[in-house]
């Protein structure tokens, strides 16, 4: 399986996830210019975090316009599998991939630490090796991570909620949600089920030295579904 992570101007978290994918995962890991429209054959982008654009206007709002974006629409259109972490998942919202919008968080400062996420949804192919309900502990680092949806399309984003801020016991409540986000959402996946967009940072969780192994398994369950298909 080819990953391509998606580098702009300002992405500070591409090379984490290329460490991640290349080295700890040993899967074949490509970088892909924000000015390229050729995504190289890849089976999944990944939009990583960081200050695409330097963050001016908003999160995510300069780089939407970016030429790798067509490619990537399509690409997601066509079925293709799309990470968007942190910065990724704003551009993901900015260019209307994904629904909603961020704001800034509550409180309007940078949160940079350890939060735990409760497993909504295991039946995609980002989640397929977690159990429904899984508390895991991944790293958020954002100052926009408040997500927002509007009232009518509310309740069709409920269904597509496969990550939310909680407790250590899993508990959802406003004590957990660390920036405000409405539902507790920490990622949703698109309605076809190829799309994920993920506040927290995965790519900061999958080795023992860093604390936690949980984001691991967002890769792992990709590379797990691509194989799966490949072979029925």
């Amino acid at each position: 399986m080819k990953f391509g992570i998606v580098v702009f101007p300002g992405s500070d978290c591409g090379y984490d996830c290329h460490h991640v994918l290349s080295q700890v995962l040993e899967a074949e890991t490509v970088f892909i210019w924000h000015g390229d429209k050729n995504l190289k054959n890849c089976d999944c982008v990944v939009l990583p975090g960081g200050f695409s654009y330097g963050d001016y206007l908003r999160a995510g709002a300069l780089a939407r316009f970016s030429p790798v974006m067509e490619a990537v629409k399509e690409f997601a259109e066509n079925g293709g599998l799309v990470i968007g972490i942190c910065n990724g998942f704003q551009v993901l919202t900015e260019a209307g991939i994904l629904p909603g919008a961020f704001l800034p968080n509550r409180g309007g400062r940078f949160i940079c630490r350890h939060v735990y996420l409760r497993v909504e949804n295991n039946q995609t192919p980002f989640t397929l090796l977690f159990a429904p309900g899984e508390v895991i502990k991944i790293p958020i680092a954002h100052q926009q991570g408040n997500f927002f949806i509007d009232s009518p399309h509310q309740e069709e984003v409920k269904k597509h909620i496969v990550f939310r801020y909680c407790g250590p016991q899993g508990e959802i409540d406003s004590r957990y949600n660390p920036n405000g986000s409405w539902e507790n959402v920490a990622g949703i996946v698109s309605r076809e089920g190829n799309i994920l967009g993920i506040m927290p940072h995965p790519e900061r969780a999958a080795e023992e030295i860093l604390g936690s192994e949980d984001g691991r398994r967002v890769f792992l369950s990709v590379i797990k579904w691509w194989e799966d298909k490949k072979w029925k």
